[in-house]
C-alpha cells in the first residue's frame, strides 16, 4: 500500500469527500437528521466552519476552515463518522477485518481531503460540491436538491437562484466523484 501524506495546515480550508463502504446504500439522505446531529456534536466540541457541503445518498463533499490554532480535521471525521454510526441498526455486511477490529461497515474507511490553496481553488471547490447533484443526476437543476449549503449561496448573494454550474471549470477539478 503507498504511504500516504495528508496535508496538516493549522487554520487551513479544506475539501473533503467522504463515503459510504457500500455504494449502493442510501442511509445519509435517509437519515440526514441523523448525520446533521453528528455534525452539529462535534462542531460543539472541536469548532469548524463548514464553508459548502452537499450530501448525497452515499457519500458527502465539504469545504471546511479550521480554527487558527488547529489542523486536527482526521480527529473530527473519526468523530462524525462514528456518531453517525452508532445511531444505525446493525446488520450491515461485515468483512473478517471489520470484525476482528470491532468495527462497523457503514463508511469507507478513508477520506479524500485537498488543502485550499487559494480563492479561485476555494470557488472551484463549492462549484464542484454544488453542482454535484446533477452531475450524479439526482436533479436537474441545482435549486432542486435539499441536502447542501447551495440555499445560503443563494442567500447570500453569491450564487444566483438558476446557478447551473460552469462546466468548464467543474469538468476539469478531476474528482472522482
Amino acid at each position: 500500500m503507498p504511504h500516504y501524506l495528508r496535508t496538516y495546515i493549522p487554520g487551513g480550508s479544506y475539501f473533503f469527500t467522504v463515503a459510504l463502504l457500500e455504494r449502493h446504500r442510501r442511509l445519509l439522505t435517509e437519515h440526514i437528521d441523523t448525520l446533521r446531529a453528528a455534525f452539529a456534536s462535534v462542531r460543539r466540541q472541536r469548532p469548524f466552519h463548514i464553508d459548502a457541503i452537499v450530501v448525497l445518498p452515499d457519500h458527502l463533499h465539504c469545504l471546511w476552515t479550521l480554527p487558527p490554532d488547529d489542523a486536527d480535521y482526521s480527529t473530527r471525521w473519526r468523530l462524525i463518522k462514528a456518531s453517525f454510526a452508532r445511531t444505525l441498526a446493525p446488520g450491515e455486511r461485515l468483512s473478517d477485518r471489520r470484525q476482528q477490529k470491532g468495527e462497523r461497515g457503514i463508511w469507507q474507511r478513508r477520506f479524500w481531503e485537498h488543502a485550499i490553496r487559494d480563492q479561485r481553488d476555494f470557488n472551484i471547490h463549492c462549484d464542484y460540491i454544488h453542482y454535484n447533484p446533477v452531475k450524479h443526476g439526482y436533479v436537474a437543476r441545482v435549486a432542486d436538491w435539499p441536502h447542501s449549503s447551495f440555499h445560503r449561496f443563494v442567500e447570500n448573494g453569491v450564487y444566483p437562484s438558476d446557478w447551473a454550474g460552469h462546466p468548464d471549470l467543474i469538468d476539469t477539478v478531476g474528482f472522482g466523484e
